[in-house]
């Protein structure tokens, strides 16, 4: 399995995190490379603030609360894990372009990011296959109005159950 690489994708919560998380998730299982999927993150007030002043019990806290959020997107996205494919989960404090960067390594990994607006990843880009040396694949975020994402936001799967079974 090693040999066939992995695909990396970077988890943010946002749509278009979860349309890359999807896309990332199909991909792995079709060519059955495990998806690894990243949720990067940084003290809120950044990590030169962090240095002159730290608190560890508060970087743990902020630990926990980013393993929580990349355990939601995964219910949203899926309902849970996906079944049909092996998934690593990671929460790295760490810059996002340097987090995804390192477990995309090799030439026979794929990197996929969402991308939320045009700017953005356009920011993200340049810095990404410094770290990567692997293909990178951008996902775009789904078109909708803005009562609809706002809508789709608070929904969960089980939210979807009814309309699945009707």
């Amino acid at each position: 399995m090693a040999a066939l690489g992995q695909v990396v994708v970077g988890v943010s919560g946002s749509l278009a995190g979860l349309a890359a998380l999807r896309v990332a998730a199909r991909a792995a299982r079709d060519s059955g490379r495990v998806l690894v999927a990243v949720l990067a993150w940084e003290p809120p007030e950044g990590e030169v603030r962090y240095v002159r002043n730290p608190d560890s019990a508060w970087a743990a806290r902020c630990a926990r609360d980013a393993a929580a959020r990349l355990d939601r997107v995964f219910e949203e996205a899926f309902g849970g894990t996906p079944p049909e494919a092996t998934v690593v989960r990671r929460v790295v404090r760490s810059r996002p372009d340097r987090a995804l960067g390192r477990p995309a390594a090799r030439p026979e990994d794929l990197l996929v990011l969402g991308a939320r607006t045009g700017a953005r990843i356009a920011a993200l880009r340049p810095r990404v296959p410094a770290h990567a040396r692997c293909p990178v694949l951008t996902v775009p975020a789904p078109a909708f109005a803005r009562r609809e994402r706002r809508a789709l936001r608070r929904a969960m799967a089980r939210d979807f159950a009814d309309f699945a079974a009707g």
